[in-house]
């Protein structure tokens, strides 16, 4: 579990802004659960979407999500590994391929989804990109509600990364405005379903 729990030039948890709002969110609760649930409450609600919004910043560390208080689905996993790491609980990353068609036609892209262990049901998959119409991620374990239901050519990823993938991070550093963003999203296939 020590890989799931490790800080990183990405999972940057010590930073003061980061470490603040990890105590601040687990302050007064005692269970992996209790902390694990608010701190995915944060960043589901309080952190904007940058698709949604159409956020002319692509952020990337986590605290930079924090300081911007904005990010794309696999900027928020960032922040939200950061924030359970800060506060001992196991973290990893995963992703669906889900179609983009959102944001442009017969377009697949992976999607950003974290994996958390908690202690009374081990990993459990969450997503916090946040919800709007349409989407109603949500935190009920055992039972995993994500944002998006799979549809036809759309597959969930099964691997736990200690780490955001490389495509992922990769997108993130060369993508900066939402108009790139849309155009380039990460995938792991090189052509289209």
């Amino acid at each position: 579990m020590q890989e799931f729990l490790q800080e990183s030039e990405l999972v940057d948890f010590s930073t003061p802004n980061v470490q603040a709002m990890a105590e601040n969110l687990a302050y007064g609760l005692s269970s992996d659960l209790e902390i694990a649930r608010e701190c995915f409450l944060y960043v589901r609600d309080e952190i904007r979407h940058s698709g949604d919004f159409q956020d002319d910043i692509t952020t990337l560390k986590a605290s930079e999500v924090l300081k911007h208080k904005t990010g794309w689905c696999y900027a928020k996993s960032i922040l939200l590994a950061a924030l359970l790491r800060a506060n001992s609980i196991p973290t990893g990353f995963c992703y669906q391929r889900l179609s983009c068609g959102e944001y442009k036609d017969d377009v697949y892209c992976l999607h950003g989804l974290n994996a958390i262990y908690l202690k009374e049901y081990g990993w459990y998959r969450v997503d916090a990109r946040g919800n709007k119409e349409g989407v109603d991620a949500q935190f009920n374990p055992p039972h995993e509600k994500l944002a998006f239901e799979l549809q036809e050519h759309e597959v969930d990823l099964k691997d736990i990364y200690e780490k955001p993938l490389a495509v992922v991070v990769e997108a993130l550093l060369t993508n900066d405005t939402y108009a790139k963003m849309i155009n380039n999203f990460p995938d792991i296939f090189k052509r289209k379903l």
